[in-house]
């Protein structure tokens, strides 16, 4: 804090000590008053936000014309415009400044998709706090995460932020992420808005192309895309924000039945809703409206509040007004929702929260939890004995444009994190061979990972020809995933698959640290491979992270939030699909490679799969492997016979059945196997991420109401069902010994 601040906090730190959060209905008659005073232009331009470098941004401030600033990080600036807007306007209202904090602000924390693979809502809730203390510090009070799109297509670029395939994933780590960003009190100093995006079915763009069409079935949307966002306003989300997509024929931002008619009136939403960048425009480049008025019009009828950047209501929505087609009572109704936000932040009492006591950023607790975050997020995919290295390992060859490339590691959409702040396997590598005496031969060996040609090759094989082991340190650099980064070719880029087919030609044990925003497919070169961990981009602390893995001080414990498909071709390919009428079994793949010459066309006997890559991913969803062993035993289903609306009970005990402490993810799966509809092979209904000591032993039970176990019918109508169930306690997708149970009548 410079001296400029320490004054100003001075000055209001006594204010900020005495500020007591409002009554609801104090809050609510605060508003009234406030939108009685208001002047038309007033009221629509609290429905405005700009960006931090609009050339007009200090007058339309002083004019009372702008209710948000996004994209403005420096507090001292901060400062400023919040004086202007409390000081200067006429009425007083202060801003929301709103900043992409996605996964973490100057403390990163892995990818989403990364914290996903955790298993650990507790520790995505507090990455979250930590995230918000810090942007809070800063001046920032609204974040426009989580991003709780279910996608089933890893070229899409934006998977990355996503947290997998699976809704009930996305909505419970989504929740988390909201109750950390929030707290109990919003009003608090060290807490933000969370914004929940993109609403809706973002994730599931035709061919993973970002911005692109979506086409999806009604009850699909109902029962797969819409569930993440209810589960997140449940938790209390104070803003939502709307898809650049359309939604058959329809524009997200635009969208009345999901957003007024869903949103509002079913689930009782009385939050701001914001457009994304632009998106409200884009409707008439959609080709859903002809001009930019029209736009404005339905996005009003949407019931839409805040346009983010474009102009459309500042521009129109007098017009609109004047003619009748908008009434004053539609703009009132979005500057309530846009003023209560404000009021709930406490911003009228203390505009300036970030004046006072807050901890540094970087702080040591706060890179704690990034280092246990990149820790749990590490899925083992591989290990014939390779990891942990033993403690004869004396000569490491560290390997790869990863090793030491602390702007990746941090990953995609980091506004605010410093590369000088990461440290990188390589460093954390260095300084344990500093205290132990190990002996490493660095070879970045690509300049990007993306670069074609390896660089002094000759020095690489001579280098690992004298290690005893060899880390690979490989994938993508973090431009190739994220927002309108989508690849259709999801292989290791460049000359990754030469470099590890060279060095494995050498024999010696070989682990890859693949980090990467997306599942890349790497089949091709998977048989070199002694052991393979998956980093995703692991943030800030990956390196320190990652070297108490290889080096066995914890053991890995993520499971996948993704299938991995083998090949690109397999797309899309998720663990929750419909069995159809000729299932694939290894019995049934036809293989390539087995059909005769001018074999005849038949089809009798024939399942569905491709008979190059057959019908299996290389990597189930829910994978991951441990340095221990745990077993599943004394699965009871305690509820056998039960009606809708009863608790289904099922219990378990684990065993750790290995010679280390480790965490265990434990899934619960189940399948309807006649109904109304179609339903899927499974269908994950919880998890827990048990933690035991060598040989330690605990039961536990997974309770949950039959009402999770719904869907919509063909009427649109949301049922559980009688009939009878399958059921699975399994540590992944595909394991586990089946039960069964019955719902009846």
């Amino acid at each position: 804090m410079n001296k400029y601040t320490k004054i100003l906090a001075v000055v209001l730190v006594a204010a900020l000590k005495a500020c007591t959060p409002q009554p609801q209905s104090t809050a609510d008659a605060r508003v009234e008053a406030l939108l009685k005073q208001m002047t038309l232009e007033e009221k629509i331009g609290q429905l405005m936000q700009k960006n931090g470098d609009h050339p007009q941004l200090h007058d339309l401030i002083r004019a009372g014309k702008l209710g948000s600033v996004l994209n403005e990080p420096n507090p001292e600036k901060v400062y400023e415009l919040q004086r202007l807007a409390v000081e200067e306007s006429r009425l007083g209202i202060p801003l929301l400044i709103g900043r992409d904090v996605i996964h973490g602000f100057r403390t990163i924390f892995p990818i989403p998709l990364g914290q996903a693979a955790s298993w650990n809502p507790a520790l995505v809730e507090e990455g979250a706090r930590i995230a918000a203390l810090e942007a809070a510090s800063q001046g920032i009070n609204w974040s426009f995460a989580p991003m709780i799109d279910v996608t089933r297509d890893p070229r899409w670029g934006r998977i990355a932020e996503s947290y997998g395939e699976d809704h009930l994933l996305n909505g419970i780590f989504g929740a988390a992420t909201v109750r950390g960003f929030q707290g109990s009190d919003l009003a608090a100093p060290h807490t933000i808005a969370a914004c929940v995006k993109h609403y809706a079915a973002y994730g599931w763009a035709e061919g993973g192309r970002d911005y692109n069409t979506v086409s999806i079935p009604e009850n699909e949307l109902h029962d797969i895309i819409l569930p993440p966002f209810k589960m997140c306003i449940d938790a209390g989300a104070a803003s939502v924000m709307t898809a650049f997509n359309e939604i058959n024929g329809i524009p997200a931002t635009g969208h009345i039945p999901l957003l007024r008619d869903v949103l509002r009136h079913q689930w009782g939403f009385e939050g701001v809703v914001l457009s994304d960048w632009e998106s409200l425009t884009q409707m008439v480049t959609h080709g859903f409206t002809p001009s930019n008025k029209e736009a404005a019009y339905m996005a009003m009828q949407a019931t839409m509040d805040m346009e983010m950047a474009s102009t459309a209501y500042e521009t129109y929505l007098p017009e609109l007004i004047s003619e009748g087609r908008i009434s004053i009572k539609q703009i009132d109704d979005a500057v309530r929702r846009i003023l209560r936000m404000k009021f709930d932040l406490g911003l009228f009492d203390n505009p300036y929260p970030f004046l006072g006591d807050f901890p540094p950023l970087l702080a040591p607790d706060h890179l704690a939890a990034a280092k246990q975050m990149a820790m749990e997020s590490v899925v083992l995919l591989k290990n014939e004995g390779v990891l942990p290295l033993s403690t004869g390992i004396r000569r490491i060859a560290v390997i790869g444009p990863l090793a030491d490339a602390p702007h990746d590691q941090m990953g995609t959409w980091v506004f605010d994190g410093k590369k000088e702040n990461s440290v990188t396997p390589l460093q954390s590598l260095r300084e344990l061979a500093a205290e132990q005496g190990l002996e490493i031969y660095y070879h970045r060996a690509l300049e990007l990972s993306r670069s074609r040609q390896i660089t002094n090759l000759p020095a690489i094989m001579r280098d690992v020809q004298r290690a005893d082991a060899v880390l690979l340190f490989i994938g993508e650099e973090s431009i190739l995933s994220g927002e309108s980064h989508c690849l259709a070719n999801i292989d290791l880029p460049g000359a990754q698959e030469e470099l590890v087919q060279r060095i494995a030609a050498a024999g010696k044990p070989t682990a890859a640290i693949i980090m990467a925003g997306r599942p890349v497919t790497f089949e091709k070169v998977e048989p070199y491979l002694g052991a393979v961990l998956y980093a995703w981009h692991p943030g800030t602390m990956g390196g320190p992270a990652l070297v108490d893995l290889i080096f066995g001080k914890a053991s890995p414990s993520g499971k996948l939030p993704v299938t991995f498909p083998r090949h690109v071709g397999q797309i899309p390919m998720y663990y929750n699909h419909k069995n159809t009428g000729k299932p694939a079994s290894d019995q049934t793949w036809e293989r390539l490679d087995d059909i005769p010459a001018e074999a005849p066309q038949l089809s009798i006997g024939n399942t569905s799969h491709y008979l190059d890559y057959g019908f299996e991913p290389m990597y189930p969803f829910g994978y991951g492997l441990s340095y221990s062993s745990f077993q599943i035993s004394n699965v009871t289903v305690e509820t056998p016979r039960l009606k809708a609306g009863e608790n289904l009970r099922v219990s378990f005990t684990l065993t750790n059945t290995g010679q280390m402490e480790a965490a265990e993810v434990v899934q619960l799966y189940t399948r309807q196997l006649f109904g109304s509809r179609t339903r899927p092979v499974r269908e994950l209904r919880a998890f827990e991420k048990i933690t035991l000591a060598p040989g330690q032993q605990q039961q536990h039970v997974f309770e949950i109401n039959t009402r999770e176990l719904g869907f919509h019918n063909p009427d649109m109508v949301f049922v559980t069902e009688p009939g009878t169930y399958h059921l699975w306690v399994s540590n992944c997708s595909q394991s586990g010994t089946q039960q069964s149970f019955e719902i009846i009548r």
